[in-house]
């Protein structure tokens, strides 16, 4: 039973390993910023720190994306497309620079982002 027993931790252990490269556990992080959309499944939000990819038309696709609400205040760019400003609590993969899954997301009005001076214009 011991040899069982070890060999489900030892599983355990190897797949919690293998779901997170770096060996340490993910953690949410808020971030706020511009949140852009400029073509169709083509998303990232730009902070203070960089600009992190959500989505990719074709490819990539964060975890959660049905947490981002159709905004109040939005900038259109491109038709029904543009951007807006929100912060949004997400687990990221910072070496990659992406958005891996999505746990909540916060519509600001795009004043908190044109007055942030560590922000860029989108």
């Amino acid at each position: 039973m011991k040899s069982y027993q070890s060999t489900i931790k030892n599983t355990l252990f190897l797949s919690l390993i293998l779901l997170c490269p770096t060996g340490a556990a993910m953690a949410v992080e808020t971030r706020c910023g511009w949140l852009a959309n400029p073509t169709p499944a083509n998303w990232w939000i730009t902070d203070s720190q960089a600009t992190w990819i959500i989505s990719v038309q074709g490819g990539f696709r964060a975890k959660g994306m049905d947490n981002i609400q159709e905004p109040k205040e939005f900038v259109k760019v491109n038709g029904n497309y543009g951007y807006s400003c929100a912060c949004m609590d997400v687990v990221s993969n910072r070496k990659q620079k992406r958005i891996v899954s999505i746990q909540s997301v916060e519509q600001l009005p795009l004043r908190n982002c044109q007055t942030d001076k560590s922000l860029s214009r989108p």
